[in-house]
This record gives structure tokens, C-alpha cells and sequence, in this order.
């Protein structure tokens, strides 16, 4: 089989064979998963030596970035971190690291999963680990998007009372989220 044939499938130039399961919606994860490990770039993040090791150091600071600002910003929104400083001062000061940081993450996230498909997508505590990732993120967003105007200062008087429980269950969700994606490694 050329190379072509395994990309395209044979008799079928142009069309790659993935597009032709998902049309087809014939596809398994098992199918799925083997046509992902034995891709190019698959192959090539198990094949060079030094991408698995920098990109799981990106990936660690990435997530140290965005805990580092959930950590100070959901402080500071419960009232116990810098509060000589408005809260929406903080979370403008920090949210942004936290979305570039969650953009890192994703990717280097995905670099990984590409790599080791099967170690990854069939694991239930990856899974687990996005939904964690999702439901934080959503938490951390609508508990900040009050405060990112610079005119936001007295808005929300509503939420008011639920931003320290809030903040806490943010905090509590990238913990686990840590705890996940260390944990992946040993529920093989």
C-alpha cells in the first residue's frame, strides 16, 4: 500500500479516508484511534525524541499559569488577597494570562493526545480532566465578566453574594484539574 492509498484509501484520490469515516459515521473510536496512531504526526511526536518532554514542560507551565492567576484573582474575590485593590483591578490584571495560558493548554494538550492517542482517549481520567477544565473555566469566566470593563466597578451588586463561594468552588476545580492530569500517568 502507498502511502497516498493509506492516506486517501485505495481508489479514492483526494478524499482522505478519515473524511470518508465521518461521512460515513462508521467510525469507532478503536478505528479512529488506530488511523490516529498511525498518522504522520503521530508518529512523529513518539519518533522525536525531544518533543514529548518539552511539550509536557509548556503544558505544566501553561496550567502553572493559569492556576497562579485563578489562585490570586479568586483570592482577592473572596476577600483575602490584596484588598487594597478592587476586584475588578485584579481580575483584569490576571484574566488575560488565564486565557492565553487555557489557548497553551488546549494545544499542548492536543500535541499529547495526538502522540498517544490510545493512552489518552481511552482514559476515563483525561476525560474527566476536560470536563473539570471545561466547568472551571466556565466558573472562572462568569464570576469575572462582571468585572473586566473598566467601568464595572460597582455592577453586579446582584452576584455580589455568591462571589466567594464562587471563587472557592473555582479553586477547588483547577485543584482537581492538577490532580487529573497528574493522575492520567497512572490510570493507564
Amino acid at each position: 500500500m502507498t502511502s497516498d492509498e493509506k492516506l486517501h484509501g485505495p481508489g479514492l484520490p483526494g478524499k482522505p479516508i478519515l473524511i470518508l469515516f465521518i461521512e460515513r459515521r462508521q467510525m469507532s473510536s478503536e478505528t479512529f484511534i488506530a488511523w490516529l496512531y498511525e498518522s504522520a504526526p503521530s508518529t512523529m511526536i513518539r519518533d522525536v525524541s525531544w518533543i514529548v518532554p518539552t511539550v509536557q514542560c509548556i503544558h505544566i507551565i501553561a496550567i502553572a499559569v493559569i492556576f497562579g492567576s485563578a489562585f490570586v484573582s479568586d483570592l482577592r474575590l473572596a476577600g483575602v488577597l490584596a484588598t487594597d485593590e478592587s476586584p475588578g483591578k485584579v481580575v483584569r490584571r490576571y484574566f488575560p494570562w488565564m486565557w492565553r495560558a487555557l489557548i497553551v493548554l488546549l494545544l499542548t494538550g492536543l500535541v499529547m493526545s495526538i502522540g498517544e492517542p490510545e493512552r489518552v482517549l481511552t482514559n476515563s481520567t483525561f476525560w474527566l480532566k476536560m470536563v473539570l477544565v471545561v466547568a472551571a473555566f466556565t466558573l472562572t469566566w462568569l464570576a469575572r465578566r462582571p468585572l473586566l470593563s473598566p467601568d464595572a466597578e460597582g455592577s453586579g451588586a446582584r452576584w455580589v453574594h455568591l462571589v466567594k463561594p464562587i471563587s472557592w468552588l473555582s479553586l477547588f476545580l483547577w485543584c482537581c484539574v492538577i490532580v487529573c492530569g497528574r493522575w492520567i500517568a497512572y490510570t493507564i
